[in-house]
């Protein structure tokens, strides 16, 4: 399988090659890739889907799909509501047809929604090559928000940025055994450059381990030299076998830190505090609730001495595994020979950790806030927090509302809200509202020439729709509004986090045995109960429930247990979960 890349700047061409085999090294597998369409729920649309499963969807395709798996009659408010939003009525008063199934209800095909959501809410679609995403200006401003934050608090760790190169020489995965047994069936190699066959394969970067180590073992000299702490804003390729849009792609966006140390004890340190930094960016920014723990040995990153994890419920009950610490011991700096002379003279390896957290989180936020009707997004995530819509029937009235309006936006500026002032006369105020919502934007205000004469407007918040979240004679005057408007944002981030809070708590299970771990599964909830379970008692669970051992959490609030699979003293308790 050969995909071609164009070099660009005079570079000339570079062959992509995904191999079955590869001289020298593991079987290396390069499986083919499903394209975004979600699964349908009968037998015969999944065995439609087969068969075109290296087909690219397009929108039009994914909404004739929607429009043949859904009841001709049965047609809910809410789709009714979208119609208009698509479209509007026709000159006889009547929604478009063709557009009255804007997204699937998320309690009807969770997949299908979220494939939806994307879409319409134009956050990313599909890039020319399968597996693929090409990421729209509002899906990337979320990565921006992510990107900002996270970058701030590296550095006020101590980390700097740097950059490696994505062309990683095949001899270096090779170094490091259980790291290129782990990524094998994950690569994607360049065989040729400049129309010739390279001397060596070249791997386009699955994750920078082993580059950085070739750096840091020409860099670290000394123990001043340490510690070293750098993160990278980079692409990387895994070549995945069924991929969804920011949740597993072949090409996706991260970060990736990378640190070494002069001790065991300063390199364990690193990794949990990073991943509390992670669970600080979930819970505050996000709104996200998550489980920080520790992986199992099978479930921890390749090449790792120990991974910790932040595990997030999404809408469907299953796990996502949205942020990971990696100590990695001295394991890669024996492969590189990355070594430093210590305060008494003595060589010594370095120890290290990684850290990495993608756009997998932007489909994070979606799946755990998103309803119906589109995003519900965090206020500290949202590229618009507040968004104002003029109402004017009568051409006597635009001066007053005009004014009113652009007061407001200034104000809400000037106070530092992101806010979008939507004047257009292309779109009616209904097809906005609808917009906005499929936007998540958190916060509509509405002023029309009564709310001018009155000295109000009104205003609307996302998390709670309808006329729960509507209020009526918030003033007009831009002091006023400015501080109501603010303490609204600050109630939708808690209320936002608070909902999903709940969810979870409700959908965790605490066992005891093995077949109340089977039955919660089956009711799609995450299984929590004491383990001491072998490597192969974990597996012998994945394969007969479909669930993962998720984490070990480091809350640990129970002693004197038993575990729930062998009935030995256990000390630890773990959750269970499907994940995507």
């Amino acid at each position: 399988m050969h995909i071609a890349s164009h070099g660009v700047h005079g570079m000339g061409r570079a062959i992509l090659t995904a191999r079955t085999t590869c001289a020298h090294i593991l079987p290396v597998r390069c499986y083919g890739v499903t394209s975004w369409q979600p699964c349908l729920s009968t037998r015969a649309h999944r065995n439609s889907l087969n068969t075109a499963r290296h087909n690219h969807v397009t929108a039009a395709s994914a909404e004739q799909a929607t429009a043949t798996t859904e009841a001709p009659k049965a047609k809910s408010q809410q789709q009714k509501k979208q119609a208009n939003q698509k479209g509007g009525k026709n000159a006889g008063g009547k929604a478009d047809k063709k557009s009255e199934l804007a997204v699937t209800p998320k309690s009807e095909d969770f997949a299908r929604w979220y494939m939806d959501i994307v879409r319409e809410a134009q956050l990313a679609s599909n890039g020319p090559v399968t597996g693929t995403m090409v990421i729209r200006p509002y899906g990337y401003a979320l990565w921006e928000f992510l990107q900002s934050y996270l970058d701030r608090r590296f550095k006020e760790t101590g980390h700097e940025n740097a950059y490696f190169p994505t062309l990683i020489p095949m001899s270096f995965i090779q170094k490091e055994a259980s790291h290129v047994e782990g990524f094998a069936p994950e690569l994607a190699i360049v065989t040729k450059g400049g129309g010739k066959e390279l001397d060596e394969p070249l791997v386009v970067r699955p994750t920078s381990e082993t580059m950085v180590n070739h750096m840091f073992a020409q860099w670290i000299q000394g123990h001043r030299d340490l510690p070293l702490k750098l993160n990278q804003w980079a692409n990387v390729h895994r070549w995945e076998m069924r991929t969804k849009p920011f949740i597993r792609t072949l090409e996706f966006l991260w970060q990736e830190g990378h640190t070494a140390h002069a001790t065991a004890e300063e390199a364990e340190q690193e990794a949990q505090d990073m991943i509390r930094v992670y669970a600080e960016f979930a819970r505050n920014v996000a709104a996200m609730p998550v489980i920080v723990g520790r992986k199992s040995r099978l479930e921890s990153f390749a090449g790792a001495n120990s991974t910790y994890t932040i595990e997030a419920m999404m809408g469907d009950k299953r796990a996502l595994q949205a942020g990971t610490t990696h100590n990695l011991g001295t394991n890669f700096a024996k492969a590189f020979s990355t070594q430093f002379l210590d305060e008494t003279g003595v060589r010594q390896f370095v120890h290290q950790t990684s850290f990495g957290m993608s756009t997998r989180m932007i489909g994070g936020i979606i799946m755990i806030h998103g309803d119906d009707m589109g995003l519900r997004l965090p206020p500290q995530m949202a590229p618009i927090q507040v968004v104002i819509v003029p109402i004017v029937k009568k051409e006597a009235d635009q001066e007053g509302v005009t004014q009113a309006v652009d007061a407001l936006y200034a104000a809400a500026q000037q106070a530092g809200l992101r806010c979008k002032l939507d004047a257009s006369t292309e779109k009616t105020p209904g097809w906005k509202f609808n917009h906005y919502e499929m936007k998540g934007v958190p916060v509509r205000v509405e002023v029309g020439p009564r709310d001018v004469q009155q000295g109000t407007c009104v205003v609307s918040r996302r998390d709670q729709p309808g006329k729960a979240g509507k209020q009526f004679g918030v003033p007009l005057e831009p002091e006023g509004f400015v501080t109501y408007v603010k303490d609204l944002l600050h109630q939708i981030q808690d209320n936002l986090y608070a909902e999903a809070s709940a969810f979870t708590e409700a959908n965790i299970v605490d066992v005891g045995s093995y077949e109340e771990l089977k039955a919660a599964v089956a009711e799609r909830k995450w299984a929590r109960g004491p383990w001491a379970g072998s490597d192969a008692d974990e597996t012998k669970v994945k394969e007969e429930t479909g669930a993962t051992l998720r984490c070990i959490p480091f809350e640990q609030n129970s002693s004197n247990l038993t575990c729930f699979f062998t009935g030995q003293s256990a000390t630890e308790t773990v959750i269970f979960a499907k994940a995507h």
